[in-house]
């Protein structure tokens, strides 16, 4: 399964229009970029440690971090700018690009959204309708808690925004078997997909973070 849907993920990028990855202000150098569809976050800066506050914090997982701190487990501030005139509605996917899985999935964002507060991929959120991520603990989102004892133990986590000029509608949803599987990530996966395959991907932009559970070695190991 997990197989799967990296493969999928893999196409999914090829079948957007132009994937575009954000870039600190600082290193805006032409006018293009200054008018690109952008992703930006007041939680945490691009390629950089994903803070405490977006770390899983549930009982099934155990300790996510390394000195026993408590993940706060709220999705991050999302902002995005310049998006295409024809949006109709926006996704929002987390992928642990090191384990092939999803943390967060949450579509059909109205066309006027430019921002996701901080934790609006709570349970019940009125921001979209979310998917059931892989950890399968429900509709929502649930931070990164990588293990300690599988290389690489430093996992990158991509957020990516998708534009559309449609509503998606994902497929096999209101089957009573397999169980909620019209919301895992597969699901949204193929409904992205024939949204690609048809053209209705307008855009999307990206935002990267990093996270380890393991500790730092400490002097001389």
């Amino acid at each position: 399964m997990k197989l799967c849907i990296c493969f999928l993920a893999v196409v999914l990028l090829a079948l957007v229009p132009a994937t575009v990855v954000p870039v600190n202000g600082e290193d805006a150098a032409t006018s293009d970029e200054a008018h690109s569809f952008r992703l930006t976050s007041t939680t945490f800066a691009n390629n950089a440690t994903l803070p405490l506050s977006m770390i899983a914090n549930n009982p099934e997982l155990g300790t996510c971090t390394s000195n026993g701190a408590t993940g706060g487990n709220e999705s991050p501030e999302l902002s995005w700018t310049n998006a295409p005139a024809r949006t109709r509605s926006f996704a929002v996917i987390l992928y642990d690009v090191d384990a092939a899985f999803t943390h967060w999935g949450i579509y059909n964002i109205s066309a006027d959204t430019t921002e996701l507060p901080q934790n609006a991929g709570v349970k019940g959120s009125a921001a979209g309708a979310q998917i059931y991520n892989d950890f399968d603990f429900g509709p929502e989102y649930d931070g990164p808690c990588p293990p300690t004892n599988i290389q690489p133990v430093r996992h990158r986590y991509v957020f990516t925004v998708y534009a559309l000029d449609t509503d998606l509608t994902v497929l096999f949803q209101g089957q009573v078997f397999p169980p909620h599987f019209s919301s895992f990530s597969e699901g949204l996966y193929h409904s992205l997909l024939s949204a690609g395959r048809q053209r209705h991907i307008l855009a999307s932009a990206s935002l990267a973070g990093f996270y380890s559970a393991t500790a730092p070695p400490g002097p001389g190991e």
